[in-house]
């Protein structure tokens, strides 16, 4: 199997050529994180819309959330950066590396997270959101957590997967009862 193929899984419904084109740059370089690699972590989830159903053709960025691990790695490749899509039942994975604490404007620290982008059929402008880690220091505390409310805030962290380390699930739902929390931009 290619390792375009691991990224855009055979029978899921990319757009155009530009969509395969932005993928194909990123599979080229994903082995750069393999298996063992210090700071590694692996996110998979699912895209759904409000009735549950899967989005079959979205398209997720992270982006780090600073503290140093955007570095560019002299290869230019950017090391807090994934970008996945979905497979025909909504399904992506990214690898990347796992960001640390980054202060906020008021001198507080931000919890470890990454910035997400969602990009999917029938949106104008793509989605921003975040991912925050279980089990991280300072989720507590976190001045932008502090500012949802309490019974949505757990839309925005991904849950570890017990059997691996540096695994974790994150589900993103487009809109309904647990529609994860986007940000306004």
């Amino acid at each position: 199997m290619s390792s375009i193929e691991k990224l855009v899984p055979s029978g899921s419904q990319t757009v155009g050529p530009f969509f395969r084109i932005g993928l194909e740059w990123m599979a080229e370089r994903a082995p750069l994180l393999g298996e063992g690699a210090e700071g590694r972590i692996e996110i998979r989830g699912r895209v759904i819309d409000r009735d549950g159903a899967p989005v079959p053709d979205a398209l997720l960025e992270f982006w780090c959330s600073g503290g140093g691990q955007c570095d560019d790695s002299g290869d230019g490749w950017p090391r807090g950066f994934a970008r996945a899509a979905t497979d025909l039942e909504g399904n992506f994975a990214v690898v990347t590396m796992k960001p640390k604490p980054v202060g906020f404007g008021d001198g507080s620290m931000q919890a470890p997270h990454m910035l997400v982008l969602v990009f999917a059929r029938g949106l104008l402008r793509h989605l921003i959101t975040r991912v925050y880690f279980e089990g991280e220091a300072g989720i507590s505390s976190d001045p932008v957590l502090e500012g949802i409310a309490q019974e949505r805030r757990g839309t925005l962290v991904a849950r570890r997967v017990s059997e691996v380390a540096g695994s974790y699930r994150w589900d993103v739902v487009l809109q309904g009862e647990q529609e994860t929390v986007f940000f306004a931009w």
